[in-house]
């Protein structure tokens, strides 16, 4: 089984550009000088995607008060997210990576084990990127459950 490339800390962030639910388009470059949590998730609406964008959601206030913003991406388009965004109350902005472009610079999109097989698709990873455009931190393969919480304490949130 092939990985793909994974990034680690300290390096250069890949930069990107993706439409919105909100009929917008995010570039990263434009966040320059915060610090950004960018994470991928497989599909809007599943009951582990839904309970981590929640959970970022929850977090969004006292994140931002420490300094970060949030960007959740998937492959699911824009309407997709949407709907998502209603259902569900989220605050975070979600952007649509269709392509799988963003996700595969990060190394985020590739093989992996899913009940057992192995398969092409969306590594949920999180990665925190500081105010210059560095990766800080590169967690690959996270869990849904928790996540948010474990991720707050090892930025010393909590």
């Amino acid at each position: 089984m092939t990985e793909p490339a994974r990034l680690s800390p300290g390096d250069a962030a890949p930069d990107f550009t993706l439409a919105d639910d909100a009929g917008g388009q995010v570039s990263l470059s434009d966040l320059r000088g915060r610090k950004v949590i960018v994470y991928f998730y497989p599909a809007a609406m599943t009951p582990g995607c839904t309970k981590q964008a929640c959970d970022f959601t929850d977090s969004l206030d006292s994140l931002k008060a420490s300094g970060y913003e949030v960007l959740g991406i998937s492959p699911d388009k824009p309407e997709k997210l949407v709907k998502f965004r209603e259902k569900d109350g989220l605050t975070i902005p979600l952007l649509s990576d269709a392509d799988r472009s963003v996700m595969t610079a990060y190394g985020a999109f590739g093989e992996k084990k899913l009940y057992g097989k192995v398969v092409q698709g969306v590594i949920r990873s999180t990665f925190v990127v500081d105010e210059d455009g560095a990766i800080e931190k590169a967690q690959y393969n996270v869990k849904a459950t928790g996540h948010v919480a474990k991720l707050r304490k090892d930025l010393g949130l909590d």
